[in-house]
């Protein structure tokens, strides 16, 4: 049945069957992330590092209902122009297929297609979280029930900053998620390399990643990894200005009502604004960066078997 509704790009088909290194990536960043055309600019410069690290890049999406896995230049481009893309998370997948719309995938439909295909590897910006006055709202990512139950490693950013992180990491812990530092001991918070909040575990190595994710799958322990990987130093941004920025987008986001799956965009899209643009050219340097370390981990695993 699966084959009604999901549909692997053949390049990305023959690289899973070879037992090749494949990375999985989202479309939200291309559609509800960035402005056109930095974003299909951003989204293809992407495909081209994961292989420039030797692996394979399967972009993920939903086009007139059907599960992608892998698209092409155009289907990207398509999805950076058209305004009528749903933003779409675990809940949202049976509706976008059943009626045959489009679907941008968050990180945890993301990892959920990665799985139904095959892939184990993820790179993205930042996993979503906990959200600032989570106590009462009850406003937490679906990205993180995920990584708790999906078999997907997601490198990325660390958690976006406009989050409550130690919420977050309080999440995770319960939901037996490992929270890996990539060469670092502290939590990256997206924008800058610091966040006063350490990792469970720091890996020095794509190996050593490798090693520790297949002793987690071998044995039966369910569920993703979050490789936090901080952003370069060159790029990132100075930790007080980015958390001025973000207090004052987060409290804009309240007095107009903004939540669930509109406020991310809506206080990335903000905190662009007050910072002159200055958090977009570091959100694309991140990426690039995660995208780099993801095709490393998924070599190292494709090598394991």
């Amino acid at each position: 049945m699966l084959a009604n509704y999901l549909e692997i790009k053949p390049e990305v088909k023959k690289a899973l069957e070879e037992g090749k290194a494949v990375v999985a990536l989202e479309s939200t960043i291309i559609s509800h992330g960035m402005p056109y055309p930095k974003n299909v600019e951003t989204a293809l410069n992407v495909e081209k590092i994961i292989r420039e690290n030797g692996a394979i890049p399967a972009t993920i999406a939903i086009l007139n209902g059907k599960l992608k896995v892998g698209l092409s230049e155009e289907e990207v481009a398509y999805l950076g122009k058209a305004e009528n893309v749903v933003k779409t998370s675990r809940r949202d997948i049976p509706f976008i297929v059943s009626q045959k719309l489009d679907g941008a995938t968050t990180v945890a439909s993301t990892m959920i297609i990665a799985a139904l295909a095959g892939i184990k590897v993820f790179a993205t910006g930042g996993i979503g979280g906990v959200h600032r006055g989570a106590a009462e709202t009850m406003d937490i990512s679906a990205d993180l029930q995920e990584l708790a139950n999906t078999d997907v490693a997601v490198v990325c950013a660390g958690a976006k900053s406009i989050l409550d992180i130690g919420l977050t990491l309080e999440y995770l812990e319960t939901q037996g998620v490992p929270v890996v530092g990539f060469k670092t001991e502290e939590l990256p918070a997206f924008y800058t390399r610091k966040s006063g909040f350490k990792v469970d575990y720091k890996v020095d190595s794509a190996e050593a990643l490798a090693n520790a994710l297949k002793a987690k799958w071998d044995l039966g322990l369910k569920g993703g990894m979050v490789v936090a990987n901080p952003i370069p130093e060159a790029y990132q941004m100075d930790y007080d200005t980015i958390n001025t920025a973000i207090e004052a987008a987060v409290i804009e986001a309240d007095k107009k009502g903004i939540k669930g799956k509109e406020s991310t965009p809506f206080l990335l899209s903000k905190v662009k604004e007050i910072t002159e643009g200055k958090s977009l050219e570091a959100n694309i340097q991140l990426v690039y960066h995660n995208a780099k370390v993801g095709a490393q981990l998924a070599v190292e695993l494709a090598k394991l078997g």
